[in-house]
């Protein structure tokens, strides 16, 4: 009986299983209150916003109660101290990126302004922005990073993150093996450097919200193969699928891969320096920690 209990147990808290359950009760979460709220009689620029807030906002609650409860411990990576702080660095660090990226195509005469229009028009994108950045870093840098490095250490969870990360934009629309690499790298090493800088989910998760928000919200881009619609700017961007990113958007073009991985690393080059590596346990257990 004991050994039987204690092979639950170890099946229970074993990191893949940890990880499945976590993914899973999440995003049966979200898919559920997408599916509710949107039942709700309002108009389609507040649904998508109120939908997005609302999944994002009980997906963070599953997250915390989940992990409160199987892991016993208090969930520091989605601790307030720190919050303005993380959220501004966030927001600066993927809007600048984003307007780097623009920027270039710009120089080489594919980005034109054709419109400005009403404030109403970034909602949309702004629902988006805010449900797939809590959704997706919740999922692949609080779930499967985070417990992947425990074990692994930093540098090797970096990279099955990454690669997981890429493999699930091959789905998107106009998606390559191309593209997916670039959003490997530019997403998967990006926030995964991000996250082990701050040891704080907030800081990945505005920095992706920025990413995209500015990229559709603001100049009307392709967002990962898929457009919006309706954004501040109506826009018009065209020339070679290596700079613009051709269907996929600017995440497909070079500059953005470059630009990205430039800033990953950067803060893996501190996060060096300042000694916030974790090494995997096999090299932990040889030095006796």
């Amino acid at each position: 009986m004991n050994n039987n209990k204690n092979l639950a147990q170890r099946i229970l808290y074993f990191p893949l299983t940890k990880i499945v359950v976590g993914i899973a009760a999440c995003f049966i979460v979200y898919i559920i209150t997408q599916a509710a709220v949107n039942l709700m009689p309002l108009n389609e620029e507040l649904k998508s916003l109120t939908v997005a807030s609302i999944s994002a906002a009980l997906v963070l609650a599953a997250y915390v109660t989940l992990y409160k409860f199987y892991e016993k411990r208090k969930i520091i990576e989605l601790s307030t101290k720190g919050f303005a702080k993380n959220i501004i660095a966030g927001v600066l660090l993927g809007a600048a990126l984003q307007a780097l990226t623009i920027y270039v195509i710009y120089l080489n005469h594919g980005f034109a302004i054709i419109a400005v229009n009403r404030l109403v028009y970034i909602l949309p994108a702004l629902g988006i922005s805010i449900s797939a950045a809590v959704l997706e870093e919740i999922l692949f840098r609080g779930i499967i990073f985070r417990i992947a490095e425990e074990k692994l250490g930093s540098y090797i969870a970096l990279a099955i993150s990454a690669f997981i990360f890429g493999a699930a934009h091959l789905a998107n629309p106009n998606s390559t093996l191309i593209t997916a690499s670039g959003i490997a790298i530019q997403a998967g090493l990006l926030l995964g450097a991000a996250y082990i800088y701050r040891r704080n989910l907030w800081f990945p998760i505005a920095l992706h919200f920025s990413w995209d928000f500015t990229q559709s919200g603001i100049f009307g881009a392709t967002m990962s193969g898929n457009t919006i619609g309706k954004s501040l700017l109506t826009t018009k961007i065209e020339g070679s699928t290596l700079i613009t990113g051709g269907p996929f958007g600017p995440e497909g073009s070079l500059q953005a891969t470059l630009f990205c991985l430039s800033a990953a690393i950067i803060l893996m080059i501190v996060n060096r320096r300042q000694h916030k590596i974790i090494k995997p346990y096999w090299i932990k257990k040889d030095a006796g920690y």
